[in-house]
């Protein structure tokens, strides 16, 4: 029982998903965290009222993790594996969120962003991504700096407002590359939006509307949540394998029509890893890389 626990320390303090194993290598159970260490170690020194957890704590023989660049693509491919195969102790296959998708409308009649739970043909989508209320927050936070659907060629109360705020139809294209450069998380775009929501945040409060102000922290939580680096799950239906290597093991996550499926980490040589880890493309190296050292240094023990 100490073997575990001592791994448990060993995890990064970042977001990530674990998994448990009993001594015959079963799957018990499978999760994610904001921050691995502190939530695995959890399992040995708060298991509360949970005595269902403290009966499968008992079994853990093997602590594995998977290093995440956000909590978003930690919720992604914990959702992913759960939905590919659900452990014992584990509830449920999938998580609670709502996956969803920004469309883009570029018409001119009603141009804007909307939250949609499928993708339709002949507009752009964005995601996918979790949490139905996180969506439609993050939506709003970008027509608070972006007002695109005020410069479409609507008439009554939206066009009063679009002079209000000095939007007019000569406006669309610009706000519209403003706004696909957001959700394509380009850092100068993400960064200016981001700014300018802190800058109305901080401004509401000193003004102590501090409802406006915690309405606006909302909408940037959320924001925060869309752009975060996310490669769990796919737009496009992606199918491939992913690979690193460290110290005799071979990580391999396999994605399936655009969705990381399984998770495997195996003793192999370098001379044999040498060429699957070659083959994975540019963008995924530095994760693989990262989790094969991980899984690595985990196994050490």
């Amino acid at each position: 029982m100490d073997a575990p626990r001592t791994v448990a320390r060993l995890l990064p303090m970042e977001p990530g998903v674990y998994r448990f194993r009993d001594e015959a290598g079963k799957v018990l159970y499978i999760g994610r965290a904001r921050n691995l260490r502190r939530r695995v170690q959890s399992y040995w020194t708060n298991l509360g009222d949970r005595p269902r957890l403290a009966t499968m704590v008992r079994r853990i023989a093997r602590v594995e993790g998977v290093w995440c660049d956000s909590e978003h693509e930690a919720a992604m491919l914990e959702r992913n594996l759960l939905e590919q195969s659900k452990p014992r102790w584990n509830r449920v296959e999938g998580g609670a969120e709502v996956v969803g998708y920004i469309r883009f409308d570029a018409g001119p009649a009603r141009p804007g962003l909307r939250f949609t739970h499928t993708v339709t043909p002949n507009a752009p989508h964005f995601g996918p991504y979790l949490g139905g209320l996180r969506i439609r927050q993050a939506i709003a936070a970008v027509h608070r700096v972006l007002p695109l659907t005020y410069s479409g060629a609507a008439d009554g109360s939206v066009r009063e407002f679009a002079q209000l705020f000095g939007i007019g139809p000569d406006d669309r294209k610009t706000l519209a590359r403003t706004a696909i450069a957001v959700l394509e998380r380009d850092p100068e775009a993400v960064t200016a939006l981001r700014t300018e929501l802190i800058r109305r945040r901080d401004r509401a409060a000193a003004e102590l509307r501090f409802e406006f102000a915690a309405k606006l922290q909302d909408e940037l939580t959320a924001f925060d949540w869309i752009v975060a680096d996310q490669k769990a799950s796919w737009l496009e239906p992606h199918t491939l394998d992913v690979y690193g290597w460290s110290q005799g093991i071979l990580v391999r996550f396999h994605l399936e029509a655009g969705r990381v499926r399984t998770w495997t980490q195996r003793p192999a040589t370098e001379v044999t890893a040498r060429t699957r880890v070659a083959e994975t493309p540019a963008l995924w190296r530095p994760f693989a890389q990262r989790n094969a050292d991980l899984a690595a240094r985990l196994l050490q023990i």
